[in-house]
């Protein structure tokens, strides 16, 4: 028995998220059921992250333990081969056998696409926020750096969340203005459940001159969901990359 690792990428518009559940249509049932096909044994993958709905990966990181002649580094074409096409496998390759995809990152990196274009959004509507109203990016600029640094993010985690502490790094926060996309880029030790959706959500808030982005302070001092924005829709977020030592 080895342990294979992989870097996917997938179109989360046709999915109830990642993690598998019943009587739902999931990325982790599609891609366990193709290693079944190719195996003809049952599998169970391990991620190092729980997309929601709607919201796609550009560097997922999985783990599946396989007892199969197929090749490490083959891995990536045998399923490929018989995945939906809005599921890939980008790499796969063998790794050591306590490697977990989740406890072992060091880091992971998101982003977020907002449309800004009111013509021709027929075909980003299910890849981006599409949001037309004027916004100020200074303003927004300037929440990043309150969000930036350790601080307990218990005010900006969805409710329903089990972890037992809600402390978290945020290492880069910045918005990158591409018109016709305004993506914010953050990468974090690890992210509370649907922390960088309510983040984003905020900074609307902030740029629509809701309130300044100094109270971003006072919503993490103050630890109630309430006192932050609203959750952005999912269909913007992007899992990109999942960061490992050595």
């Amino acid at each position: 028995m080895h342990r294979i690792k992989m870097i996917i990428e997938y179109d989360g518009s046709n999915y109830h998220g990642f993690q598998i559940q019943p009587n739902a249509h999931t990325i982790q049932a599609e891609i366990e059921s193709s290693i079944e096909k190719l195996t003809g044994k049952p599998a169970r993958i391990i991620a190092a992250g729980r997309t929601d709905s709607g919201v796609h990966a550009l560097g997922q990181v999985i783990a599946f333990d396989t007892d199969s002649s197929i090749p490490p580094e083959k891995w990536q074409f045998a399923l490929n081969s018989v995945l939906p096409v809005d599921i890939r496998i980008i790499n796969s390759s063998l790794t050591r056998s306590d490697f977990h995809p989740r406890f072992d990152a060091i880091s992971k990196n998101y982003i977020y696409k907002i449309y800004r274009q009111r013509s021709g959004s027929t075909f980003y509507r299910k890849y981006a926020l599409l949001y037309y109203e004027d916004l100020d990016l200074g303003a927004m600029q300037t929440a990043c750096k309150y969000f930036t640094g350790r601080h307990n993010f218990q005010a900006f985690c969805a409710s329903g969340s089990s972890v037992k502490g809600y402390e978290r790094e945020i290492i880069n926060c910045q918005w990158k203005q591409e018109l016709p996309f305004l993506t914010l880029e953050i990468s974090a030790n690890g992210f509370l459940y649907n922390m960088v959706r309510i983040i984003v959500g905020t900074m609307l808030e902030i740029g629509r001159h809701s309130y300044p982005p100094y109270t971003v302070q006072q919503m993490l001092n103050s630890g109630y969901r309430m006192e932050a924005g609203p959750t952005a829709p999912p269909q913007g977020l992007y899992l990109q990359k999942v960061v490992y030592g050595e």
